[in-house]
Formats: structure tokens, sequence, C-alpha cells
């Protein structure tokens, strides 16, 4: 048995909503409880039986974060780890089907196919087996969960014959309610999909040929291939769409914002599966620990801080005396003063915060009294045309003076303030 994993990482086009930290570095490299987003990912097909090579597809381009990332994944989990790179955006399956001679070499009998910003627990194993004893082998099974009802039309909804999990009706983005049953992002497929996208491929051509007689510019369009809207849709019905629902803990990592209530699920799963990944308190030179917390070794922290729950801080960072931090992510060789307060933000690489300073603000967790529900990922302003409250954003190398208050507010890399701020996008 041999299988493979091909993990959908998007391009610069596709991480506008995680700006300004994606300015300077690929989403899927920033870091989600301190390990970059995909190598959950990764660390998650490694423990699947037969595992023997791992694809990132994607549309960046090749760089040296990016090429150090695929060097220290191979090096750390003894897996072959590429990244192929399309030459124009593809769609989630246009990928796939541009790249079908690689991704099926060896002649895997199953092919995992991951988004790149969906965090959850990662039940490949599980989805598996599902897989094989319900389609045969055949087709595709993808991994579901629940949703409120009011938040499922957001994603795509699946309607199942609970009896047999197959998937007898698919809708991406319904326009009114149709089940509270989602699509999680992560599949499990087998060779025969490849066919169902060729399929498509031939189509796309054939009205693309079409059109250009018509005079009509269809050049690029053509090739991009939707995963969900032009491949499960009509396979659901057909006996070769199956769903595996999991109860475990998911959300996507859609805009900057999400990246803190990732961390706190990820973190909520090393406190039960590898807590030496967390910080604790002990000694007197230690900094005070509450709840989860990850502070990188090369860190420096005050004994007298104060940190968590839900905190990273990075390689480099310097925390002075008395200053507290909980709900946030403190990134590389930021340097944050004496008695700052430092609550539901995210520091950029080698920010300064002055002493005394206040940066705070204002999560979007899900409904807690709702064990369905999801985070909402809200449009940066609202109907009224304000600034929606939000988590405070300092991109790299941004300076907040001392004894000032930054709430709710956006500040892109290299900006120096001159005083405090309210809910504002500072350019």
């Amino acid at each position: 048995m041999m299988r493979k994993a091909v993990i959908l990482i998007g391009g610069p086009q596709k991480g506008t909503r995680f700006r300004p930290l994606s300015l300077d570095v690929p989403k899927p490299l920033f870091p989600i409880a301190g390990f970059p987003m995909i190598q959950h990912h990764i660390e998650a097909c490694v423990k699947v039986e037969g595992l023997k090579e791992i694809l990132l597809v994607g549309f960046f381009q090749n760089s040296d974060p990016l090429n150090r990332f695929v060097r220290s994944m191979q090096t750390e989990y003894s897996v072959k780890v590429r990244y192929l790179q399309e030459y124009t955006p593809l769609g989630t399956a246009g990928g796939l089907y541009h790249f079908r001679d690689q991704i099926l070499s060896g002649s895997p009998d199953a092919v995992f196919v991951l988004n790149a910003d969906v965090c959850c627990d990662f039940p490949l194993t599980e989805l598996l087996q599902f897989h094989i004893s319900h389609s045969k082998g055949k087709g595709c099974t993808l991994l579901g969960t629940r949703a409120s009802r009011a938040q499922a039309v957001n994603y795509g909804c699946i309607v199942e014959n609970e009896e047999t999990g197959e998937v007898m009706h698919y809708v991406e983005k319904p326009e009114s309610f149709v089940s509270d049953i989602i699509n999680c992002g992560t599949y499990v497929v087998s060779s025969d999909i490849f066919d169902h996208i060729g399929q498509v491929f031939s189509r796309n051509y054939e009205q693309g040929s079409d059109a250009e007689s018509l005079g009509m510019d269809t050049q690029g369009s053509r090739d991009v291939i939707r995963l969900e809207q032009d491949v499960l849709v009509p396979l659901a019905g057909s006996g070769k769409l199956f769903v595996y629902k999991t109860e475990r803990f998911w959300t996507q990592v859609k805009n900057a914002g999400s990246a803190i209530y990732a961390s706190r699920l990820f973190f909520g799963k090393f406190k039960d599966d590898c807590p030496s990944r967390l910080t604790c308190s002990g000694g007197s030179d230690q900094p005070h620990i509450v709840g989860n917390v990850r502070i990188h070794p090369s860190a420096t922290v005050d004994s007298s801080a104060t940190i968590g729950p839900n905190v990273y801080i990075g390689p480099g960072v310097i925390v002075g005396a008395g200053t507290r931090i909980r709900e946030s992510i403190i990134l590389d060789r930021a340097d944050v003063g004496q008695h700052c307060c430092i609550l539901h933000s995210i520091i950029g690489w080698k920010g300064v915060v002055g002493a005394w300073a206040r940066v705070e603000g204002t999560p979007n967790d899900p409904n807690p009294n709702d064990p369905f529900a999801r985070l909402q990922v809200q449009s940066i302003f609202g109907a009224d045309g304000r600034l929606n409250p939000s988590i405070t954003i300092l991109g790299q190398g941004v300076k907040v003076p001392a004894e000032v208050v930054v709430r709710n507010c956006i500040v892109l890399p290299d900006k120096e303030l001159g005083g405090s701020y309210h809910n504002q996008i500072i350019l």
C-alpha cells in the first residue's frame, strides 16, 4: 500500500484577507500555535500508514522561506516533500489535474487532498478507513462536520444518506439552508477521481473553443477547475462521493484574526497529545504562565511578566518586566517594553511596543453556548462603512510609543505611530 498527500497552499492572490501579515511571509507559513500553518497538516499526514510523499501545490514563487521549510520538513519527518508551482492559478482541482502524473506516480491507492487554510485534528487514518470500507476505494470521501443552521450557508453543504454515508446532494455556499453538515476542506481520493476532473477539463476546452469562435477571450479560464463546484457537485448521488463526519475541532484560517483562535485549538491539542510543546511556570527566573502558552527557547521574558492563556512568543522576542500578554501572537524579534498590556493582538516581526503601552483588540469567537457554532469571518468594514471591531494587527517593524493605547487597529508594516489610535487602518 502506498499513499500520498497533496496540500493546496494557494498563492499570493489568495492571501489578501491575511494582510498585512501575508506581505512578509506566505500565508501557509504563518505560525499557528508556534508552528507554520501547514506543518500541522504535514504532521498529521506522516502518521498515516504507507504515506510516502507530500506535495505542496500552489502559485507562490519559489522563495528562500518556502524552500527552507520544505527542506526542514523532509529532515524532521523523514518523508519526501516537494513544492509544485502552478504556471497560473488553476483552482482547487486544476492544480491536481495539471500535476496528475507526478501525483499518481508510483500508483498510490489513495491520495489525501488538504486545503492549507484548514485548522483541525485531521483524523486522516479514520477518514481513509471509512473511504476504503464505504466507497470501495473509488471516488472521493470528504471530511464533514456540523455547523449552526445560520452559519452553514457560508460553507459547502452536504445532504447525506445517513445509513451509507453517501453524499446525495452537495451545494457550495447555498443561498438558503440545505444542511447543517459542512465540508471541512479535507479529502481522500482514489485515482479514478482524476478521470472526473479530466472530463471537466475537456468540457472547459470545448466550451472555450465555442466562445473563442464568437470572439471571446477565454485564455486561462479554461484551465481553472474548482474541486467543489466542478467535481463534487456532479459526483453527488453517483455512488462515488461519501462523507465521514468528525466531532473534533475544526475551523478555517481565512484572516489574520482567525490565527489566534486557531492557535487556541491547537494549544488544546498539544495539552492532551504533546504537553512538552507548551511552556510551564517553573523557577524564580520564569514568567508566570496562565493556561496554554508556547514561548520559544530563544525569547527573553522577564520573570515578573504574566503570559497567557493562548499566547505564542516567537524567537528572539524580548518582553519587559510587569508586562501582561494574553490571547496574542508575538512574532520573531519583537520588543515589548515594561508594564505593557497586550490583549487579542498580533505583534509583527521586529515590532516595538514602548513601556506602559496598551495594544488591544476585540475577539470574534464563536458562540460558546452553541456547540456547532463556527468562527464568523466578518468583513473589515460594516454596513455603515466603519471598521468592524477586530483583533489589533501590527505589521512588521511597527513602532508603538510608550504610554499610548492602540485598540482595534490594523497597522501596515514599518509605521512609527505618534500617539494613540482607535478603530483605524493605518496606512
